[in-house]
């Protein structure tokens, strides 16, 4: 059997074996169990009672965090050249069209979201085989394809993220940093699961949050009681 290390032990002896914290009380631990040298991804995990094969139980959306996420997100903005210089007063770290449909299809994605417009669309659906693995392809049910590039880009660079659930359940997303204080993750933790359960479908039946984990980059699991969530 193996010997748990000082961080280890440091750690459970934090987390009290099969209890369920409340949301406020997890949000808490999460930065006292992380011992990573480097400033964490603070990170949620929810198991949902959908069956996500079936097209009217997916379960997809945005949620502008009120703390933002932590994290230098680079934005690309593929639009024509009357939209470039409002994508670049936005904030977008790059602005181009044809330039940057070329440099990804000879395989650069060094971004973390790509915005787009609706005219664009016919050019870069030739891209999904590169955009699609990384989850960079643009979608309009996630504000990624608009008009109003300007407005998406702010909101992406302010906390915007979008998500949507895997094929076991579960919807993961990481929504802060470690270093946050326990009241910004709680109310980014709040707003996130509020959102995930305002896009409850119709045809999902009996308990629809199965179970939340709190936790940080390489740190283990902290259970929520959803009871909790509900009266928060």
């Amino acid at each position: 059997m193996s010997k748990l290390t000082k961080n280890q032990k440091l750690v459970a002896d934090k987390i009290e074996a099969g209890k369920a914290y409340s949301l406020k009380e997890a949000c808490a631990l999460v930065s006292e169990i992380t011992t990573t040298k480097f400033d964490a991804s603070f990170d949620i995990d929810v198991r949902l009672g959908v069956d996500p094969r079936k097209a009217n139980q997916m379960v997809r959306g945005v949620v502008s965090l009120p703390n933002g996420t932590g994290k230098q997100v680079r934005v690309l903005c593929l639009c024509t050249p009357d939209k470039e210089a409002e994508a670049q007063a936005a904030g977008a770290d790059y602005v181009g069209l044809d330039e940057y449909i070329n440099k990804i299809k000879g395989g650069w994605t060094d971004v973390d979201v790509i915005i787009t417009m609706p005219a664009i669309m016919g050019k870069i659906g030739a891209l999904g085989r590169v955009l699609g693995p990384r989850g960079l392809m643009p979608n309009p049910k996630s504000g990624t394809v608009t008009m109003d590039v300007a407005k998406a880009i702010r909101e992406v660079k302010q906390g915007k993220i979008d998500f949507k659930v895997d094929k076991t359940g579960i919807v993961h997303a990481s929504i802060g940093k470690v270093s946050f204080d326990a009241q910004k993750k709680y109310e980014n933790a709040k707003e996130f699961i509020a959102t995930i359960i305002k896009l409850k479908p119709a045809t999902a039946k009996g308990t629809y949050i199965k179970s939340i984990y709190l936790s940080s980059t390489m740190s283990r699991g902290i259970k929520v009681d959803p009871k909790t969530v509900e009266e928060a």
